[in-house]
């Protein structure tokens, strides 16, 4: 029996050596309470689709993407069910923020299908319509304004909390028009556009000190290449829709939007041929398509 349970002993220590350490978090991490609904998961990326209740002392209730790293949640953790875990914000680690400790509260009502996601929005080869915005300068311009140029758009808000949500977008899109500013040959030949669907909070003075934190206080801002733009209600909501931007405010608390995440690529010649979801890609991965739509 000795013998025996050595042996099991020196198995389970073997097996634990070859398991895949789970990313720890720094003592300054902070962790909140967390409870929602999957929408949807993807297994290889290691993120699902949450629609979750607030997090006190964080957000407001929200849809999005939350990585997990934990391996075992795969097999029950599928659309429909609801869950409560342990949200870590952590902006030391790999990811600025994940979730732990996951458990299934409720399995999903067979009686209720979880809506699909719409994948009807990628107008691939249409021509964008000339919708009219207001830029940071308080300037009007339409998007045809850009014809002759490779145009990305993509869609925020200035009070969005969520470092992977609009906070990284927005670092996508300076950190590429820093880049592109010294460029001789690309600086004249590829614009980009961020639209913001909250009118209301977002004016031209809010979006371009917002736009100057981000480009680098310390330098003379500069709007050539990255703008940052807004609307009224009725022209930011039919140019999100074009491109399949889904947006709503929290009637409990009209901070904060729960919105999905797109960046589409425009030709020179106005129509559209890339459509980015998320925020995983890099602004080398946006420039490609940017130069790819040129040629």
């Amino acid at each position: 029996m000795r013998y025996l349970i050595t042996f099991l002993t020196a198995i389970l220590l073997l097996s634990a050596c070859q398991k895949t350490p789970t990313p720890t978090a720094s003592e300054n991490a902070k962790r909140y309470p967390f409870k929602g609904k999957v929408i949807s998961v993807d297994k290889v990326k290691k993120k699902a689709k949450i629609e979750h209740e607030e997090v006190k002392g964080f957000m407001e209730p929200m849809t999005m993407d939350f990585p997990i790293h934990e391996d075992w949640v795969w097999d029950d953790l599928v659309p429909g069910v609801e869950m409560e875990a342990e949200l870590v914000v952590d902006n030391t680690g790999k990811d600025p923020y994940w979730l732990e400790k996951i458990r299934i509260s409720a399995a999903p009502n067979a009686n209720v299908q979880v809506p699909p996601i719409n994948e009807n929005f990628a107008q691939i080869g249409k021509e964008v319509p000339a919708f009219s915005l207001t830029n940071q300068d308080g300037e009007k311009f339409s998007l045809r304004d850009y014809r002759g140029k490779a145009t990305a758009i993509t869609f925020i808000y200035a009070q969005c909390p969520l470092p992977d949500a609009c906070i990284r977008m927005s670092t996508h899109f300076s950190d590429l028009a820093n880049k592109l500013k010294d460029d001789a040959e690309l600086k004249d030949k590829i614009r980009l556009v961020s639209v913001s669907f909250d009118p209301a909070r977002d004016t031209p003075e809010k979006l371009k000190q917002y736009g100057q934190g981000y480009l680098g206080k310390d330098a003379k801002p500069d709007f050539t290449i990255w703008q940052l733009a807004v609307g009224n209600d009725q022209e930011v909501k039919a140019i999100a829709d074009f491109f399949g931007v889904r947006y709503q405010v929290d009637e409990q608390d009209k901070t904060q939007f729960t919105h999905s995440l797109i960046t589409a690529v425009i030709s020179p010649e106005g129509k559209v041929t890339k459509i980015m979801k998320g925020t995983d890609w890099s602004p080398d991965d946006l420039l490609k398509e940017l130069q790819s739509s040129i040629k």
